[in-house]
């Protein structure tokens, strides 16, 4: 398919998406937040929304697991019903269906965000007066209208997974740290590199080298046997 043809059939999909984000929104309720993603721009991808959950509006980011999406590209497959918590402490159930079009090219996705926080607190009371342990704790995601936020909480989280400061870290270990955060799809937003730069604070050309050395070079695998490129993916919603 002509690239301007196929450009046109997404944004037909794209198009004919938004009342339906309306109308699943407008019949599960206040609690519910449906949003249309554009993976094609990345750092304000988000189309069209209908409900306020996260606070985004139009022209807002992606969040981590979209990232991870564009990441994987056509290989990419919905997220469904994966929990969350949000930076101001919502629990929320999500479900995140990419979008193809005719030729079976990944392009965005249809998100649903539900606020269950009333219910798991009703729940950990429950168990409490059953005497049943509390559930494990739920990963906290970010969500923005500028994808800066994103890339920083993605950087973060990585060096807080490697246990030591950028300077502490020998080569195999920034490496890994530009790897999983390329396995994330950072560097798929346009200026990431100098963002991820200013944040680990070096420069961009070195953020750019290491990101080359990442993708040139097969890291050994870590002490426990996971691969360099491992991420704790749980779940994230868009």
């Amino acid at each position: 398919m002509p690239p301007v043809e196929r450009a046109r059939e997404q944004d037909a999909i794209l198009a004919a998406l938004a009342p339906v984000a309306d109308g699943l929104a407008a019949t599960l309720g206040s609690f519910c937040e449906v949003v249309v993603h554009d993976f094609r721009r990345p750092e304000r991808s988000v189309v069209a929304i209908a409900g306020s959950v996260t606070g985004r509006q139009v022209g807002g980011a992606m969040s981590e697991i979209g990232m991870g999406l564009v990441a994987r590209g056509d290989e990419a497959a919905d997220e469904l019903n994966y929990v969350t918590r949000t930076q101001s402490g919502k629990l929320l159930k999500s479900s995140t269906m990419v979008l193809r079009d005719s030729s079976g090219t990944v392009f965005g996705a249809l998100c649903v965000n539900l606020d269950v926080t009333a219910v798991q607190q009703a729940g950990v009371l429950i168990a409490g007066l059953a005497g049943v342990a509390e559930p494990a704790p739920v990963p906290t995601t970010t969500f923005g209208n500028d994808i800066d936020s994103v890339v920083d909480s993605l950087v973060d989280t990585h060096q807080l997974r490697q246990g030591k400061t950028w300077s502490a870290l020998d080569r195999d270990e920034r490496l890994r740290l530009f790897a999983a955060l390329d396995a994330d799809g950072v560097f798929a937003v346009r200026g990431a590199a100098q963002r991820v730069a200013e944040r680990l604070g070096i420069s961009r050309a070195s953020a750019y080298n290491y990101l080359a050395q990442a993708r040139q070079t097969p890291l050994a695998p870590h002490q426990d046997g996971t691969g360099p490129q491992d991420t704790d993916r749980n779940g994230e919603p868009t």
